[in-house]
């Protein structure tokens, strides 16, 4: 197993200690853990600063993947939350801060707004409108946002809004960000927290987006537990495999250094 988003209690939301994580991947047969702690700058929700200690970030990165790597290969990486303006520099800076292996890219934010606890991007809009904002958001950003690897949680919208209209309504604009991605020699994960959510088989993202991006030329692909907890690592991970095949992918991405390998599917 490759599992290629976890985290530690360097991330606000998560209170394991990275080596606790890392024994327990050990135990499981994960093959390589890329270790993504959360920093989204200027995150709103002032109970959740989602800013990370990157001294002791970094350090521990470091110490971790030397004292393990006789045991498993530990990705250094972090999980950006990327909004638009001010905090689009402090992204850009972050990512070029440390020689990190790996980075997720990810949208927790929109207008200024978390899509959590706040209804504030949600309020005054149909669905179909929220949706289109949302992915019109994303798509702005990463127009100008090159410092990443995959887009994480591609359709995280869908864990938090209350109605999730039909994928004919906002398809164009994911086609668009799908071809933008491509064209910048980007991927995508499938984050299998979406069973942890109860979204069921309604997956992140789901089989229609990532058969579109196959079908755009895609074919960088990762798969991540989002694992805040130990026992949630590798999580429905021979799911994710059998979904990156039905899109006719044969192989997922690896990292080290920021630069790309694959992984046969046949050799997992």
């Amino acid at each position: 197993m490759y599992d290629y988003h976890t985290h530690s209690f360097f991330s606000d939301d998560c209170s394991t200690p990275a080596r606790d994580m890392i024994d327990a991947a050990c135990r499981m047969g994960i093959k390589e853990m890329a270790i993504t702690d959360h920093y989204d700058p200027d995150y709103p929700d002032k109970q959740y600063l989602f800013d990370l200690d990157f001294a002791g970030y970094h350090k521990m990165l470091n110490e971790v993947k030397e004292a393990y790597k006789n045991k498993i290969k530990i990705v250094k990486g972090i999980e950006i939350g990327i909004q638009h303006g001010d905090s689009l520099e402090k992204c850009k800076k972050a990512a070029n801060s440390f020689d990190y292996d790996f980075i997720i890219g990810s949208f927790h934010c929109a207008e200024g707004y978390d899509l959590y606890s706040s209804r504030g991007f949600y309020e005054g809009r149909t669905a179909e409108d929220t949706y289109i904002a949302f992915y019109t958001y994303m798509f702005n950003c990463l127009k100008q946002f090159k410092d990443y690897d995959v887009i994480g949680h591609f359709n995280i919208i869908d864990r938090y809004s209350d109605e999730i209209p039909g994928f004919f309504v906002y398809s164009d604009i994911v086609e668009e960000i799908l071809k933008l991605i491509i064209a910048d020699g980007k991927g995508i994960e499938i984050n299998t927290s979406s069973f942890r959510y109860g979204m069921g088989e309604h997956t992140t993202p789901t089989k229609e987006i990532l058969h579109l991006y196959a079908k755009l030329g895609g074919g960088i692909v990762t798969i991540g537990s989002d694992a805040h907890r130990a026992r949630d690592l590798g999580y429905r991970f021979d799911y994710a495999v059998e979904m990156v095949r039905s899109a006719g992918i044969r192989h997922l991405a690896v990292f080290d250094q920021r630069k790309r390998n694959l992984i046969s599917l046949d050799a997992l």
